[in-house]
This record gives structure tokens, C-alpha cells and sequence, in this order.
């Protein structure tokens, strides 16, 4: 469960009678607990209480007490000898009335009124394997307000259907945003009376709620009708009290869908929520999900944290603002330039969803413009920072207008705060029709008519404020010689998961710059516009991306465009789980890079390191793998640029499948078919090797054809191999078909020792797995291999310095390493090792395999979980990276960007070393 739907289960939970012995389970049900764990409590199989309450293992114990005893109930079940034997992190009791409880690991405390204890659910969030508990605390207004509106959202589309078809879902989504702006204009003094319009649709609308739409619509009307045309407008007493909105958010069609008597039900109820609490930095993506029909089955997992949106935003541009201010001190001439600095900045999201980045971004810097002003003497001073200049462009119609309204929004919140609640009101209403935010395909405009570069007078011709064009609307603003930042959290999606709109998108930008677009991940499309922007202004641009635009083929492919632009990498973060408020913390691995065709001569690159946050290293130039060196690319080599093994694919049957055995038709093919046991050779690729599935094959050399083919058994696995290869289209497995008894590629004899390595395996492993084969063993084609290799080079493979290296110039298959033999492994800088070298890495390699093999039958998979990784297995990984690590500097590696740093510097001096040596090999034809 997510953050939002237990929300949700929770609220219905308050709304219900109180059953005192059903409460304990109807609580843990409503966190998530499955019905069999239920079931368990319910009958004591794990009810491990002691007070005659529901007491879970490692989570809570819960007691209902007599009326007023309460707080008498939390005291014992703080006192009882189960709760910590249990290791129970919450206690709670509750006799119907009032509810106490406590997180007795942070020592957090929750005392309120029974029906209330909704209003605290973030508290609990570890009940269901949720970790963002501070996050959620913080946005908790905003998770139940979303809740409630997705239920009111659905409701009305269940009895308005014709509202959520596409020709009229526009209009219920502007009517939802329309809901918003009265539910908070009413909690904040926008509106002349509290609850004003919650209050008005409950006295004025019938219980049964025939008249609900219409009273709405009245409402409507009247916040569209300017003061001085009331008198004609004949709007109901009751409604002419509400003021003149204007802004376009009241124009249009005042219609209104039909409320059933549950729908009403829920308005009145979200209009009961403290709308003063609304968060406008993340409120705007979860209302977006409310509207979405494929976001809203993700609900709650929209929340993007205001730490990691300043991830961007603080070296982007924020980070200097405040060193800029901290420099200027009092000093009122220095106070001042930097205030006409702010004014003049132009932040621009090309992909702004809901508008958190810019929402953030206008905050942060009106608290800026806040401390100059007081330190002039000036406080509540209007603001000079336009929320104009905060400019994005949103595909969805429907984001594209919350996040208008959430600039409008966080404007009056920042009004309120600097200026004061009278200040703000008075210059809040009516709203201007001043559009900012451009709705259109980002990767189809021109970027420039979205956000102009100079002060150009541009002004707007009609267009309602939350209607926009598809062309950028026109505004009035004077910035001229202005900065502007570019940011934002862009699509990702992957090559192989584009749809064919995002493939020409792609296409547009890329086509005629490279052949290889088509592998790009979408977002590269972002990188690229926002270089192309940059070469025709001063800018600055980061974006979150998923980290496989630094990695593999992709460097190739996209960085070289963007360095050729004459741009360079000015920041950025390594990777780090861009998280949400789903269960478990789920999250996608992302990288921040900004990019700049104006760099300095210091870039700044961010880490994360555990619980103390980030951590940051001063680089003289940043390169596309976010690594601190010059600007390179590893390209595939087609032999090792070290003195390693070779390594090679495995063998490719090419068989339909007449070759490959299982163990028990491998046995059977001994015992009852009187096959010659050299013709059935064990058969390992990656999935055999790390599951330790066993597999045989038919492995035949020439000079044996004649004795097996004798063997009838035999003889019908070759014809069957002959046959299927004959029926095929391609010429070269037609002539394949002389030789039935042969793989459709030999690279072994099968008679040489093999060093494994397979070609896709779990990020989640600390080790990429590799193996050793005795003589014998036969490599499939879906793994690789160095045939008769010395065992050190085993050594090389397990060790943390070569992840890190195939994670960064390979890439990944999804969330899996992705190997390959001629970009990870030919390239893999190794020094010259001596001949002590070579026996303290084999005797490293040995240590190793032995303690797999005390291990047996565990597989490769058991044996290198991370969560259950043997303790002798990782002192041997620890003793080898110790060995070949103090071979490149004479020490550990302190981190992995020191590693890739040491091994990109070792890398551009042998490419620099071979590169001449292999130009002479080759004008000598050898």
C-alpha cells in the first residue's frame, strides 16, 4: 500500500462505529497487514500480548481500555515485559474517544480525539514498510487532501460519465482546479468569510443533492461577474457575497457534473480539511495523479521531496545566491544589486508536470529577497521576483494549470509570510490573466518562444489564465541581461520502451547529428535542447535523469553532441534512488548533471554517503561517466589494451534445441541409449552458472562423427538438428546443416579450462559473478569466456574495482549489469603486474573459489545476496580488492569515484600507449 490509499483506509476506519474488539485488527488492516497475518493474531497463533491486547512482532502493541483509562493503557503497555520482548516499536490505546500512542524508538507521542487520529497516520507509515515517515509528516495535509479529492474525483465520474470522456475531460479537470482555488481561498481570507464556500453549498444545496451542481454553478458565475456588472447579472443573494475572481479560473462554461448524495458528502468533507496547511511544492504532482487514469494507480507514489528537488536547484543556481548574500552582508549597496539580481533570473522547466521545481525554486528565493530586505530596513517590502519569470511547458493540459495554480498559490503563501495576511489580500484579487506556463510537446518547440532570453515586450491577446495555447502565451516583463536556469525532472523512458510519438521526437533533434539516436533514453532529448538553447544564450540546465545516459553506448552517442556545442559538465550528483512515498521506499536510480556553456574552472560533483547526505568533490573538469578527469570516451576494443586474457562468447548451438540435454535426458541417454559419455559435456551460461541449473549438450569433434552417428540415438539428434537448419531462410544456417553434429559456433575444443562470466547479473550483488570450469565444460553463447586463461584474471573480474568499472562504460540491461567482453573487459585498465603480482591476485582467486566450495550446494545467487553473503566469502572479496588495489596506488580506494578516477586516468595512458603500437602492427600487416 501506498501513503495515500492507507490515508484513505485509515479515514474510513475513524468514520465507522467503534468496535472495540475488532479495532486491533481493523488498525493493522488498515496498514497494509494481509488477512492470513490477521487471521494469525486474531486466533494468538502470533498474538504475543500480555495485557489482553494485539501485540505484533517487531511493530506494535495495541490495547482498547475501559472508558477514561487511556492513558493508564499506554503506560502499561509502555511497562509490559512482552512489548519488549516483542521489540515493539509503537505502543497505542484508545478506548473509542480519545487515542494515545508512541514511537517508542524516536519518542514521538500522539494524543488526540478517537476521529482525529487520521490526521496523524504519517506517524505509523512504518507499520507498512514505509521509511519517508518525515517526509510524509511533512506533506500529511497534502496526502489526505489528495485522498479525499480522488474519491470525490471518481465518484462524480461514476455519475457523470460523459465528464470523462476525452472530448469533456478537460472541462472536469478544469472544474476540479476550480474546487482547489475555493477550498483554499476560503481557509486563507481570500474569501471575505470562512468556510465561505464550503458553508454556502451545504445550506444552499438540498441533502438529496439535486441542486448541488447548480448552486456550484452559481457560485461560479459570480466569482466571474466584475463587481460593477453584478446588479445585471441577477446572481442570488447568497452568492454575490463571493468576490470577483477573474484570471480566466471562473470564465468559460459555469456548468458544473451532477452530484450524487455521496459526492456531496465528500465535498463537504474535503471542505472541512485546514486548507491553510496546502503544500504547493509537491500538492500540485499528487493532484495530478488524482486526474491521471494511469497515475491514479500509482497514487501517493507522485511525492518528489523538496531535499531532492534542491539537489538541482542548490548548485544550479540557489547555492550561489546565498554565498552572494552572505558576501554582501549589510552593505545596502551590494543588498540591492543582488535584489535586482533576483528579479531579473528566469527559471524555465521544460517538462514542469504540476510545477514543483518552479514552485521550490520561487520560494527559495523569496526567502532571499526576504533577508535582503529586512537587512535594508525594508521589511514587507512588495516583491520584485515576477512569478512570471518562473516559466515550463507541461504536455497535460490539466498539469500545465495546477501548476499555475500552484505559482499562485505559493506567491499568496509568500505574501502572507513577508508582507502579512492584509498586504497580501489586498493585492491578490482579481486575478490577472497572465499565462507562464506553455502547453505543448517540449521536445517540439522552440524553447526560446517559451522562455525568451531578453527582455522582449511580448504582451497577452485573450486566453484565459488557466486555458493555455499551445503557442507560449504572450507576457509583459523587463529582465534584460538576466540569467536563466533551466531544470526539471524529465520522461525517462528507455530506447526499447518509447512509443513511436517519442521516437520522433527523438528523431526530430537527433536526425543528421548521429546515427545511433535511436538508443538514446528519452530524456536525452531534454539534454540536447537544453545545449542547443544554450549556444544561442548564456544558461545553465540540469535535469534529473536516469543514470544510463552516463554509461555504455549512450556517452558515445549523446555526449559528444553536447561537449561539440561547446558546453561542459558544471555539476552533478552520482547516482541515488530518486524515492516516493510508496511502500518499501521504492524509487528509481537516478544522476542530476548540469550543464553550462560558460563553465569555471571548478565543478562540483555530489555523492550520496549514507546517513550523512551528500558529500562533494572540486574537480577541474567533470566527464560524461560523472567521473572527475578529462572529457573521454571509452569505445569497444576488439582485443584486451591491457596484457589480460581474451575473452570471447560462448558457443551458439544454433540447433533448435537438439544439441541441449537436461540432466535427466542426459542420464537417460547413458543408461538406456548407450551414448559414449565424451559426447555429453556439461553446458553453462549466465542464468546455469549463477542458478546452478543443471544443463548438458551433444559435443562432437570431426574426427568422432563417424563412431556417434552409429549410435541410433544420436543419429536422430543429428538428423533432427539437419533438418531444422536446412528449413532456414539464412544461407550460413543452411550450410550449417553438413555439420549437425557441431554448435552453429565453435570457440572452444572443449578440452581447456574456462573462466565464466555472465553476460547479464543483478545490480543488487556486491561481486559481478564469475567462475572457474574444469576441462570439459561447455560456454554458452549467452555467457562469456577466457578459454585457458591464468587464474589471476579471475581475480580482475571479482574484484569491486572492476563493477564499478563495467556499471559505468557498459551500462545496464533494465536494472541488471550489462557485460561486454570488447567495452568492459578489453578496456579495463590494469597496470604492468609483476610476476608477484600475478601469484598474490591467483592465490586471491583460489581463496575464493575454496570458500564457494565449502559453501556447495549453495548457488553463485545464494552465495552473493547481498543480505545473506557468508562472512569468509566477503573477507575474501575484501582480501583481493585489498591485493589488486594497492598494486594501482598502494593503498584501498577511499570510494568508487576515487576508483573510476584512478581507472580513467590508468585508462587514457595505455589507449595513449597502444594506440601507436597498434597503427605501426597494422601498416607492418600484421
Amino acid at each position: 500500500m501506498n501513503a495515500v490509499e492507507i490515508e484513505e483506509a485509515v479515514s474510513t476506519l475513524a468514520d465507522q462505529p467503534f468496535d472495540p474488539a475488532e479495532f486491533p485488527f481493523a488498525f493493522l488492516r488498515a496498514f497494509g497487514n494481509k488477512e492470513t497475518t490477521i487471521k494469525r493474531l486474531r486466533s494468538g497463533a502470533s498474538n504475543k500480548s500480555d495485557l489482553g491486547g494485539v501485540l505484533q512482532t517487531n511493530n506494535i502493541h495495541i490495547a482498547v481500555s475501559p472508558p477514561g483509562e487511556v492513558a493508564k493503557a499506554l503506560a502499561a503497555l509502555k511497562a509490559s515485559p512482552a512489548t519488549a520482548r516483542a521489540k515493539a516499536r509503537f505502543i497505542l490505546a484508545t478506548d473509542g474517544t480519545d487515542l494515545k500512542a508512541e514511537d517508542l524508538e524516536a519518542g514521538d507521542t500522539v494524543a488526540c480525539a478517537y476521529r482525529d487520529f487520521p490526521d496523524h497516520f504519517g506517524s505509523f507509515l512504518h507499520l507498512a514498510g514505509i521509511t519517508t515517515v518525515k517526509q510524509v509528516r511533512e506533506s500529511s495535509f497534502d496526502i489526505r487532501a489528495t485522498s479525499r479529492l480522488n474519491r470525490l474525483y471518481i465518484e462524480l465520474l461514476r455519475d457523470n460519465a460523459a465528464w470523462g470522456t476525452a472530448e469533456r475531460r478537460p472541462d472536469m479537470n478544469h472544474f476540479m482546479a476550480r474546487l482547489i482555488f475555493c477550498f483554499f481561498a476560503e481557509d486563507t481570507g481570500i474569501f471575505n468569510e470562512k468556510a465561505l464556500f464550503t458553508n454556502t453549498v451545504e445550506r444552499m444545496s438540498a441533502r438529496d443533492s439535486s441542486n448541488t451542481h447548480e448552486v456550484i454553478g452559481e457560485i461560479f458565475r459570480a466569482m466571474n461577474t466584475p463587481i460593477a456588472d453584478r446588479a445585471s447579472a441577477a446572481l442570488p443573494r447568497w452568492a454575490n457575497t463571493f468576490p470577483y475572481v477573474n484570471g480566466g479560473l471562473f470564465s468559460g462554461s459555469p456548468e458544473v457534473p451532477r452530484f450524487s448524495k455521496i459526492a456531496r458528502s465528500y465535498l463537504l468533507r474535503i471542505g472541512g480539511l485546514e486548507w491553510t496547511q496546502i503544500n504547493p511544492d509537491i500538492f500540485g504532482s499528487m493532484i495530478q495523479a488524482v486526474t491521471d487514469d494511469e497515475e491514479r494507480g500509482a497514487l501517493g507514489m507522485h511525492y518528489t521531496s523538496v531535499p531532492n528537488i534542491l539537489k538541482v536547484l542548490n548548485p544550479l543556481f540557489l547555492d550561489d545566491l546565498r554565498a552572494r548574500l552572505e558576501e554582501a552582508g549589510t552593505n545596502p549597496r551590494m543588498l540591492l544589486n543582488l535584489r535586482k539580481r533576483l528579479a531579473r533570473i528566469r527559471v524555465f522547466d521544460p517538462a514542469c508536470g504540476s510545477g514543483n521545481f518552479l514552485v521550490i525554486a520561487y520560494k527559495q528565493m523569496r526567502e532571499i529577497e526576504n533577508t535582503i530586505n529586512e537587512r535594508r530596513g525594508e521589511p514587507g517590502r512588495k516583491s520584485e521576483i515576477p512569478k512570471t519569470n518562473f516559466r515550463g511547458i507541461e504536455l497535460r493540459d490539466f498539469s500545465a494549470e495546477i501548476a499555475r495554480l500552484a505559482l499562485i498559490i505559493a506567491e499568496f503563501q509568500c505574501d502572507v509570510l513577508y508582507r502579512g495576511q492584509k498586504e497580501a489580500l489586498a493585492e491578490f484579487l482579481p486575478l490577472d490573466k497572465q499565462n507562464w506556463i506553455t502547453r505543448g510537446n517540449a521536445l517540439q518547440m522552440d524553447w526560446l518562444s517559451a522562455c525568451p532570453p531578453t527582455g522582449t515586450n511580448v504582451r497577452l491577446l485573450g486566453g484565459d489564465l488557466l486555458s493555455a495555447p499551445l503557442d507560449q502565451a504572450e507576457i509583459e516583463f523587463e529582465n534584460e541581461g538576466g540569467e536563466t536556469y533551466i531544470c526539471g525532472n524529465p520522461p525517462y523512458r528507455g530506447s526499447q520502451w518509447q512509443t513511436a510519438e517519442q521516437k520522433a521526437d527523438l528523431k526530430s533533434i537527433f536526425e543528421g547529428r548521429t546515427d545511433n539516436w535511436k538508443s538514446l533514453d528519452y530524456v536525452a532529448g531534454w539534454f540536447m535542447k537544453a545545449a542547443d538553447y544554450g549556444t544561442r544564450t548564456a544558461c545553465v540546465s540540469a535535469f534529473v535523469s536516469t543514470n544510463s545516459i552516463c554509461q555504455g553506448r549512450q556517452v558515445e552517442t549523446l555526449w559528444q553532441l553536447i561537449f561539440s556545442t561547446g558546453h561542459a559538465i558544471a555539476f552533478a550528483h552520482t547516482s541515488f534512488k530518486w524515492a516516493n512515498l510508496a511502500s518499501h521506499n521504492a524509487g528509481v536510480t537516478v544522476v542530476i548533471v548540469g550543464i553550462t556553456n560558460r563553465p569555471t574552472r571548478t565543478r562540483l560533483l555530489y555523492s550520496e554517503s549514507g546517513e550523512s547526505g551528500s558529500t562533494v568533490k572540486v574537480a577541474e573538469n567533470i566527464n560524461a561517466y560523472l567521473v572527475p578527469g578529462r572529457n573521454v570516451t571509452i569505445a569497444p576494443s576488439s582485443s584486451p589494451l591491457s596484457d589480460i586474457g581474451e575473452m570471447r562468447f560462448g558457443n551458439m548451438p544454433n540447433d533448435g534445441g537438439h544439441l541441449l540435454l537436461s540432466l535427466t535426458e542426459a542420464n537417460a541417454a547413458l543408461t538406456e541409449h548407450g551414448v559414449e559419455p565424451s559426447f555429453i559435456r556439461p553446458f553453462l551460461g549466465s542464468q546455469e552458472f549463477i542458478r546452478g541449473i543443471e544443463r548438458r549438450c551433444l559435443w562432437v569433434h570431426d574426427e568422432d562423427f563417424a563412431a556417434a552417428r552409429n549410435n541410433d540415438w544420436l543419429s536422430n539428434r543429428f538428423d533432427a538438428v539437419r533438418e531444422q537448419r536446412s528449413a532456414s531462410d539464412r544461407r550460413t544456417t543452411k550450410a550449417l546443416a553438413s555439420v549437425p553434429y557441431r554448435f552453429g559456433e565453435v570457440r572452444q575444443t572443449g578440452d581447456e579450462t574456462v573462466i565464466i562470466v555472465p553476460s547479464v547479473s543483478s545490480e543488487a550483488r556486491e561481486y559481478l559473478p564469475v567462475g572457474f570450469c574444469r576441462p570439459g565444460t561447455i560456454i554458452s553463447n549467452l555467457a562469456f569466456a577466457i578459454y585457458d586463461a591464468p587464474l589471476w584474471n579471475l581475480a580482475l573480474i571479482a574484484s569491486r574495482l572492476h563493477l564499478v568499472w563495467i556499471a559505468t562504460v557498459c551500462g545496464k540491461l533494465k536494472a541488471d549489469f550489462r557485460y561486454s567482453n570488447t567495452l568492459g573487459w578489453n578496456t579495463f585498465p590494469v597496470p604492468t603486474l609483476t610476476e608477484k603480482n600475478r601469484s598474490d591476485l591467483s592465490r586471491c582467486a583460489e581463496d575464493i573459489l575454496l570458500i564457494r566450495e565449502v559453501h556447495f550446494p549453495a548457488t553463485i545467487a545464494d552465495l552473493y545476496d547481498p543480505e545473506g553473503m557468508p562472512a569468509d566469502l566477503r573477507e575474501a572479496h575484501e582480501r583481493n580488492d585489498e591485493v589488486l588495489e594497492r598494486i594501482y596506488i598502494g593503498r584501498r580506494f577511499r570510494n568508487d569515484t576515487e576508483r573510476l578516477e584512478k581507472l580513467f586516468e590508468l585508462h587514457t595512458k595505455i589507449a595513449a600507449a597502444v594506440g601507436p603500437t597498434r597503427k605501426r602492427k597494422a601498416e607492418a600487416g600484421l
